[in-house]
Parts: C-alpha cells; sequence; structure tokens
C-alpha cells in the first residue's frame, strides 16, 4: 500500500527499490539480474565509445564479455574473468548486495561481500551480447520519456489487477 492508501499494483508506476550503497554509474551505467543471467554494460576505460556487455549465467556460471560491436574482450580467457566482470559483479553487489546476487547465481552467500568469485566455478559462455545490448536499450529508452503517472502503451498487455487469465 501506498502512503494515499493505493495498491502498488493499481497504481501505473512501481517502486523503485533503493541500492544497498551508492554505485558509480559512469564505470558500469546498467547492471540486471535477468533472464537467468547477471549483465549488464561496462564502460571502457580506453575509449569512449566503446562498452563492454559482460554476463554470467546463474547455476553454471559461465562468462561473457563482448564489446558492444560484437567483438570478444581480449581480457577474458575462458573461465578466468576479465576486469570488466569484476566490475560488473562489484557493481551487482553494490545495487542488489551479496546475498541476493549470491542467491541469483546459485551459490552459497559470501562471508565477505568483496568475495563472490570465491564461490563461483567459471566456465566459457555462449555470447549474449544481443540480448543484454537490447536490455541496455529498452532500459535507456524509458529514460528518454518525460515523467508521467499515466500507463505505458507497450505495457499494456500485462492483466488487470485480479483479472485472471484462462
Amino acid at each position: 500500500m501506498t502512503s494515499e492508501g493505493v495498491a502498488y499494483e493499481r497504481r501505473s508506476a512501481a517502486p523503485v527499490i533503493a541500492s544497498v550503497r551508492p554505485r558509480k554509474l559512469a564505470k558500469v551505467p546498467f547492471v540486471e539480474l535477468a533472464e537467468g543471467r547477471l549483465q549488464g554494460v561496462v564502460s571502457s576505460g580506453s575509449d569512449v565509445s566503446r562498452v563492454y556487455v559482460s554476463s554470467i549465467t546463474a547455476g553454471e556460471h559461465g562468462l561473457s564479455c563482448n564489446t558492444n560491436n560484437n567483438r570478444p574482450c581480449g581480457g577474458l580467457s575462458g573461465a578466468h574473468p576479465c576486469n570488466h566482470l569484476r566490475a560488473l559483479v562489484e557493481a551487482a553487489v553494490a545495487q542488489y548486495g551479496a546475498d541476493r546476487v549470491a542467491r541469483y547465481l546459485k551459490v552459497e552467500p559470501p562471508e565477505d561481500e568483496t568475495d563472490l568469485w570465491s564461490m563461483l566455478h567459471p566456465i566459457a559462455a555462449p555470447n549474449r551480447t544481443p540480448e543484454v545490448f537490447s536490455s541496455f536499450l529498452r532500459h535507456l529508452a524509458y529514460l528518454a520519456l518525460p515523467p508521467s503517472v499515466d500507463p505505458l502503451p507497450e505495457l499494456q498487455w500485462f492483466p488487470a489487477t485480479g483479472a485472471v487469465v484462462r
């Protein structure tokens, strides 16, 4: 319920969950736990027009890191993580907390939240750049919209509260 007594399900805007602690958006502008992966976009340290699209699959801990132009990351070597993947994990821990990230990746939560890597048993994973970058671009498109509490037409396919789809 909101402070006005209206259930969140009946509002056109969802509540925003605050970060566990502040993080630097310039380094990792996008991080999410979605589609069975910890995934996101990490800025290049050397080229402002390049970003790296990185992901770690839940369960099997498959690592993937490529540029936005679908070129492989030179720092990723099979199951050995590159700095982009390490930055992604750091941003995810700052955003969601070590326990939530560990649960999502299907590992025991680490005693020390900076030691999540020791809990993973990474392998090389298929390239997921198109899916992850598409999700990032979709989120960017919502940032370009003016603030409003009106429903978004592209989200109208969600059933109304209480409706049963048969």
